[in-house]
């Protein structure tokens, strides 16, 4: 469906039906959300912005909002080749991308085995090894329950999927997928050759110190440290306090980063 330079439709991808939208004209960014996200809690405060100078393209991912489920486990370089999928189906052949939290370790792996498509990345709010974060993080993940998931997540799922069902699925997935979390070594993240930004807060999941290290171990990468919290920066539902966001100058130095 199209509608006021907005595309909303479905597109068969690796045996799943993907949920995508196509917001203006330009050079193509795409935008990756987090684990248990969808494209509106992640990015619909910031697509607005993208979309003013660039085509903005966002996707629901494997089992999470509108996009439907394999029976196996979720995995990161699983994404990342449906990611690759839909950009073939929409014929993009090269674009800039957005990955956050989760969608930063998606973007890695992307960048790794579909380089050709990527032409400039922002990891946002990832991590790339477990040390990254501190270990009541991954403690955590083992008495895992719905309960504490971020309300505001779980009403932007029911509100694209009126499913409980399916809610509790994607919520088990991504718990088990970061349990299962190993990362990848030093060498490897290094040798990714894309002009990288890297974006933290100094308050975020992973460290501002590991934020730092990715920055030292990815050739050219540059590096903004935003003074707030995990999502904050980008407006994501569940990071907003009263529904307001302050940061919306993150759209500047997006927009700075991908046009030097």
């Amino acid at each position: 469906m199209k509608e006021d330079n907005v595309t909303r439709a479905y597109a068969s991808i690796n045996g799943i039906n993907m949920y995508y939208e196509v917001y203006g004209n330009g050079r193509p960014l795409v935008l990756i959300h987090g684990g248990g996200s969808t494209i509106q809690t992640c990015f619909e405060n910031i697509i607005p912005l993208l979309a003013k100078h660039r085509q903005v393209i966002a996707m629901d991912l494997q089992a999470h909002g509108r996009t439907g489920d394999r029976p196996v486990s979720l995995s990161f370089t699983q994404d990342a080749d449906d990611v690759a999928a839909l950009l073939a189906f929409l014929q993009v052949d090269t674009a800039d991308f957005l990955g956050f939290s989760n969608g930063g370790q998606t973007l890695f792996e992307l960048a790794l085995r579909h380089p050709g498509i990527v032409y400039k990345m922002i990891i946002a709010s990832a991590f790339y090894k477990r040390e990254a974060v501190p270990a009541m993080f991954w403690e955590g993940f083992n008495n895992a329950t719905l309960e504490m998931m971020p309300p505001p997540l779980k009403t932007g799922f029911l509100n694209v999927r009126n499913d409980i069902s399916a809610f509790e699925n994607m919520f088990y997935k991504d718990v088990e997928r970061m349990k299962n979390f190993t990362g990848w070594p030093d060498d490897v993240i290094g040798s990714i050759n894309k002009p990288v930004l890297i974006i933290n807060g100094t308050h975020d999941v992973a460290s501002v110190e590991h934020a730092v290290e990715m920055y030292r171990k990815i050739p050219g990468a540059e590096l903004v440290i935003l003074p707030c919290n995990h999502g904050n920066y980008l407006g994501t539902v569940e990071s907003l306090e009263n529904g307001t966001w302050h940061h919306s100058y993150t759209a500047q130095i997006i927009d700075q980063f991908l046009d030097d």
